[in-house]
């Protein structure tokens, strides 16, 4: 996942070489946790490129929490498509490891393979 600051836009890219570059609208859950609700889909592969048909595809929403009686953070995923109902979803819990990373030095093994150009 990267931010977009030209449109202050969360983008993740997707797959195992990462072709699909997927919108994420984030906003704060009635819970207090995030609520992650995926957007418009584009397709990348050298000079092929078009927006994905989400008839094809699903729409993700994605809930995080922290739970303060397990004392860990609570995940609830569900994926839809508009005509063919509800694809797949999972329910769980993990827990975080916080490190500092300097943003001048961001490791490469951390980044994504690609960034679409947006300009």
């Amino acid at each position: 996942m990267v931010r977009d600051p030209v449109r202050n836009q969360v983008v993740d890219y997707m797959g195992t070489h990462q072709h699909l570059a997927v919108d994420l609208h984030l906003r704060v859950a009635d819970n207090g946790g995030l609520r992650i609700e995926s957007g418009e889909q584009r397709f990348y592969e050298g000079r092929i490129a078009f927006k994905f048909p989400m008839s094809f595809s699903g729409k993700a929403y994605v809930y995080v929490w922290f739970d303060e009686a397990i004392g860990r953070y609570r995940i609830e995923c569900e994926v839809k498509n508009e005509f063919w109902g509800p694809l797949f979803g999972f329910v769980g819990t993990f827990d975080v490891e916080w490190e500092e990373v300097d943003p001048a030095n961001i490791p490469k093994s951390i980044m994504p393979k690609r960034e679409e150009s947006r300009r």
